[in-house]
Parts: structure tokens; C-alpha cells; sequence
């Protein structure tokens, strides 16, 4: 929807939290080792959204490191 040309009444904007941190919080479980790895999918994942929100995003961020899977959840409430 945001990459259409029109004027519209609204800003089509979306709930991110979730998405930036399922990834990031599997990737890091609790470990300082894994920090560094957590950073650099947590800002793919900020990248990904921001382009999303402004109708640029081309793919991608779904198969950066760690972040393969769905975060999809039948039944869940927002």
C-alpha cells in the first residue's frame, strides 16, 4: 500500500515491536557471546521496516542470519 501514488488521508504505519524483537531476543538467548550477532539482526530487521514503512522494501530480511523464521502465530491476538 505505501508504494501506491496516491494521497491518502492516513499513514499506513505498522506494530514493529514484535517483529524486531523475536529475532533478536532467539539470537542473543540471554548469552553476551551473542550480542554482537543480536545487534546485526536487530538492525536488519530495523532497516527492513523502515524501508517497509516508506514502500521500498525489496526482501530480504527474513533470510538474514537467525531470522528464518515465521513469525507467524495462528489465534494471536495483537
Amino acid at each position: 500500500m505505501n508504494k501506491l501514488q496516491t494521497v491518502l488521508p492516513w499513514k499506513l504505519s505498522f506494530s514493529y515491536g514484535r517483529a524486531l524483537q523475536a529475532s533478536t531476543i532467539k539470537a542473543w538467548a540471554g548469552k553476551e557471546e551473542n550480542v554482537a550477532e543480536a545487534r546485526k539482526i536487530f538492525i536488519g530487521r530495523c532497516k527492513a521496516n523502515s524501508e517497509a514503512q516508506l514502500g521500498k522494501y525489496e526482501g530480504g530480511a527474513a533470510t538474514a542470519p537467525g531470522s528464518e523464521t515465521s513469525l507467524f502465530e495462528k489465534g494471536y491476538i495483537y
